[in-house]
């Protein structure tokens, strides 16, 4: 059976965001797009938990979704991050994407102020009902500090735009419970538990590590959607010690920010509270993207 958001199945990655002395480092941003896309990678998520738009200005968070639309000029889908734990703040920046040509929008759960399951569904249904863009519920408790019940997504799979999960609970039985009561596209937040996710019907990754390796979370996706158990699980496992590190090392995206430094394709740079990778982290890190063969 297709699902809503089948449009967005497969690779989105979630970009990490550039910066340099004076901001955000938008040529680099530019390479980002470009390296994606030479990858065959379907969606990138600007501004999301792994571009630190916690950090971000207003302005900075505006002109990321822009530049990354502008840059990827058509080739590539742009599912821009627009949550926000202020309703009305999450309103303007996914009004925002979508004026300026994002395909759809990732959604936070709203954060901190933990609103109750039916808060948690006006917030969406107000944005469901002000843009005409695909808005994809991104429920991760262990960042928002309360979980959007399987009862509650599938409610909001009943309004029009609401077509898509980011399912990062870690919870199989979340994940089987959302795709059971709703045609809800479900996609991994959690780049080790891709295959298991897609084993019980979710269709694809917003994926860290697709940042450094997106041909190969790719390969794993396709190899899965094509039949071939064998080689998805050769993947799974190849990935696993570099999905593992992502999420495991230090909070995202200090761990990610560190490998494209290591691989010469960013400075690393992040913004306080972030701080650097430890020593021994970091040495550790070095170890496994050496293991992969990337160094």
């Amino acid at each position: 059976m297709t699902t809503k958001g089948e449009a967005f199945a497969g690779l989105s990655v979630a970009l990490t965001t550039p910066f340099d002395s004076d901001g955000v480092d938008y040529k680099v941003l530019r390479e980002q797009v470009e390296f994606q896309i030479a990858a065959g990678t379907n969606c990138l998520c600007p501004v999301g938990t792994t571009g630190e738009s916690p950090t971000l200005s207003h302005d900075e968070h505006e002109r990321v979704i822009a530049s990354v639309v502008e840059f990827a000029a058509g080739r590539v889908k742009v599912m821009a991050g627009t949550g926000s734990n202020s309703t009305r703040e999450a309103l303007r920046l996914t009004r925002f994407a979508e004026a300026h040509g994002a395909d759809a929008a990732l959604v936070v759960a709203p954060y901190y102020n933990k609103p109750t399951q039916e808060g948690m569904y006006e917030h969406y249904k107000a944005l469901a009902e002000a843009v005409g863009i695909p808005i994809c519920v991104y429920n991760i408790p262990g960042r928002t500090g309360k979980n959007i019940e399987p009862e509650t997504i599938a409610r909001m799979g009943e309004l029009a735009n609401i077509t898509m999960v980011k399912e990062a609970t870690g919870s199989m039985d979340q994940a089987s419970q959302v795709m059971a009561l709703s045609n809800l596209t479900v996609l991994s937040g959690d780049d080790s538990l891709t295959l298991p996710l897609l084993a019980i019907g979710g269709r694809g990754v917003i994926s860290v590590v697709g940042n450094i390796v997106p041909g190969d979370m790719l390969a794993l996706v396709q190899a899965f959607d094509s039949g071939d158990m064998a080689a998805a699980l050769r993947w799974h496992r190849k990935l696993f010690p570099l999905c593992r590190d992502m999420l495991g090392l230090a909070t995202n995206p200090i761990p990610v920010k560190t490998a494209m430094r290591l691989l010469g394709r960013d400075n690393g740079q992040l913004r306080m509270p972030m701080t650097s990778l430890d020593a021994t982290s970091e040495a550790r890190l070095r170890g496994t993207l050496s293991s992969y063969g990337l160094l």
